[in-house]
């Protein structure tokens, strides 16, 4: 009797589960015209025109980031659309407080057991983004890994390139004392704090995933799972009207450790505490884990998602023209004499 042949589905990696993802991700992309895609999905690599972007002189601006461990939240519910909105949405922002464009965006979505199911609900909500910001997906990774990932459970990283002219890139150095911060909102935790979030909300037992506070209107887990706001369309808007001195994306580090990457030496920023509605999620995650105010606001975003620093005589007019194209927006504190900390009023 010949001995039983060792297959590599034995050692845990599903090929055909894996050929599988990727013609979901091809069913998706069939109906959607990709006229500066020169390769398809499934090649060795993303081949992309950039002849005609209209840029005089360009200049590629490029990150990668991941979504932290808020994958863990969308695997026990087994939904996990909102995560490929967030990590488009996170990257997208961090190219564009520079003032880049997103041009092409890139995937890598590592797990211990493949499901096809997976891949294509996080492409789903990766490619919702893309179109309405623009970008092209122009390739990926799926990488199968049983016994480096925890089983059922995955993770995410995003690379995006961006364009824009090489005269317009916005580095925080006109930033000056007496300049305004104008915060627009978060739509919630986005992408951060999430470690602390699940030790204080699961991990202590103060509730379930399915535990429906009444200052939230929704289950914690759903709460959690609200995608990343995309500010891309209104940061556009924003350069193409008015001189904008710099922005940050309010990411982990929250406002203490964000806000400084755009000071000159010179120059500290000042937040007026109380100025926004803070979200019930905050209140209630503080709460729970009788966490100390500053440290909620050097972890998480507290309800603002992006800072925008103008000069003063254009403030009102820029609170206007955010709040007129469907974002919501308050001034959060000013730029003063100092050396690049961030100040709680």
């Amino acid at each position: 009797m010949a001995d039983k042949k060792t297959t590599y589905k034995d050692a845990g990696v599903n090929i055909d589960e894996g050929l599988k993802a990727v013609n979901c991700i091809k069913n998706r992309l069939k109906n959607i015209v990709q006229h500066n895609v020169l390769s398809g999905i499934g090649g060795f690599g993303g081949i992309i025109d950039i002849s005609e972007t209209g840029v005089k002189k360009p200049v590629l601006v490029s990150s990668v980031d991941g979504v932290g461990t808020k994958t863990k939240i969308a695997a026990k519910l087994g939904s996990y659309k909102s995560i490929g909105r967030d990590i488009v949405s996170h990257c997208i922002d961090d190219i564009a407080v520079q003032g880049a464009k997103p041009l092409f965006f890139m995937d890598y979505i590592g797990v211990s057991k493949l499901q096809a199911q997976l891949v294509d609900e996080i492409i789903e909500g990766v490619l919702e983004v893309c179109e309405e910001q623009g970008c092209t997906l122009l390739g990926g990774e799926t990488a199968e890994m049983p016994g480096v990932y925890v089983e059922d459970e995955f993770d995410i990283v995003g690379c995006i390139v961006g364009i824009m002219e090489k005269d317009r890139i916005i580095t925080g150095k006109e930033i000056r004392p007496g300049n305004d911060i104008i915060g627009i909102t978060s739509s919630g935790l986005h992408t951060n704090g999430y470690s602390l979030a699940r030790k204080v909300l699961f991990e202590s037992n103060a509730f379930s995933f399915n535990s429906e506070p009444k200052e939230l209107g929704a289950t914690v887990a759903e709460e959690l799972l609200v995608p990343h706001r995309c500010y891309g369309g209104i940061i556009t808007a924003l350069c193409e009207n008015f001189s904008i001195k710099g922005m940050a994306h309010i990411t982990g580090g929250g406002f203490v450790d964000n806000i400084p990457r755009i000071l000159p030496d010179n120059v500290s920023a000042v937040i007026d505490f109380d100025t926004w509605p803070v979200l019930p999620i905050f209140n209630l995650i503080q709460k729970t884990g009788n966490i100390d105010k500053l440290e909620m606001y050097r972890v998480f975003n507290m309800g603002i998602g992006l800072a925008v620093i103008v000069a003063n005589d254009a403030t009102d007019r820029a609170l206007s023209f955010i709040n007129s194209n469907g974002y919501e927006a308050y001034k959060i504190g000013s730029l003063e004499k100092g050396n690049r900390k961030v100040v709680f009023n």
